[in-house]
């Protein structure tokens, strides 16, 4: 191997070192964003199960009844 050889090989070694080191950083940023938006959404998870806990409480505590109210009941046509 001469020393002609020697350096294009370090030269092409070099350029695949810094081929990867681009790849490995473009999949940092794409790790950081995914990251991210799951972080997101578990936090939208969270606020959206905690609201409709509340509404299964509202509406288990609510009276069912098939009779309207007096202040509901609409006055008779003839009114």
């Amino acid at each position: 191997m001469t020393s002609n050889d020697a350096a294009d090989a370090l030269k092409q070694a070099q350029q695949q070192i810094e081929e990867l080191e681009t790849k490995v950083a473009f999949q940092e940023h794409t790790i950081d964003s995914l990251n991210d938006a799951l972080t997101a959404q578990q936090k939208q998870l969270d606020d959206l199960s905690f609201k409709m806990k509340h509404v299964i409480d509202r509406v288990k505590t609510m009276q069912t009844s098939n009779i309207a109210k007096q202040s509901e009941e609409t006055p008779p046509p003839h009114y």
